[in-house]
């Protein structure tokens, strides 16, 4: 099973969701990537639309496909979004957050109207919890916020790159956490969003409207 196939099949399935004049939230990743260049050839054909970037990396590379870019303060609305998930369950709540863009990620998400997840066949789950959910925390905090997780027993782990602390676009931190053991997902969210100093979690919950999977040969698209 190839797996950037399937990301490929996933990708090619979720542009045809893409129309003259619209403006298009770009995700961030290896997934979203296959996207991002499927919609520079459609640009280069004479698609017509305007991208709004999840990070500096998507920004580039959406500059290099020759797609044009504006803010979200500047996007009148946002009329589809398309990225790809860390993890999904069968009740299409995800984790996201694996490349650090998770804060600009979910802004978009829910300013757009309509949300598209692609994603390879090993991204579901039967449960979330596989992947270690990624909170954003600012610096300032992040070492109480790492003690207070550490009472909670989600093991939480400063993520570090190159031998230095990961840093994301808006300057923070990332603490990647085990919520395997968790049953009630939900609470989980709630009681990590009254820390102070947590930004953001990756969780996206009741957040995607569509989920399409590249299974082998074949996209597979889960609808809400």
């Amino acid at each position: 099973m190839n797996l950037d196939q399937e990301k490929l099949i996933a990708a090619k399935e979720a542009v045809k969701y893409v129309k003259n004049g619209m403006t298009v939230g770009l995700g961030t990743g290896s997934t979203a990537a296959h996207m991002v260049n499927e919609l520079g050839e459609l640009v280069k054909n004479g698609l017509e639309i305007v991208g709004v970037p999840s990070s500096e990396s998507t920004k580039k590379l959406a500059t290099e496909k020759g797609i044009p870019l504006t803010t979200l303060e500047k996007a009148n609305s946002i009329d589809v979004y398309i990225d790809g998930a860390d993890e999904f369950d069968p009740y299409m709540q995800l984790i996201k957050g694996g490349g650090g863009a998770l804060l600009r990620e979910k802004i978009l998400t829910y300013n757009s109207e309509l949300v598209i997840i692609i994603a390879d066949s090993q991204k579901e789950v039967k449960r979330l919890g596989d992947f270690k959910l990624p909170v954003e925390t600012i610096p300032f905090a992040t070492k109480k916020i790492e003690q207070s997780l550490q009472k909670m027993g989600l093991q939480p782990k400063l993520r570090v790159k190159n031998d230095e602390n990961f840093v994301t676009d808006e300057g923070n931190y990332i603490l990647d956490l085990n919520i395997k053991h968790i049953t009630n997902i939900p609470a989980l969210e709630s009681r990590l969003n009254q820390i102070p100093g947590i930004v953001e979690t990756g969780l996206f919950l009741d957040m995607a409207d569509m989920i399409i999977i590249g299974k082998g040969e074949n996209a597979i698209t889960l609808k809400k």
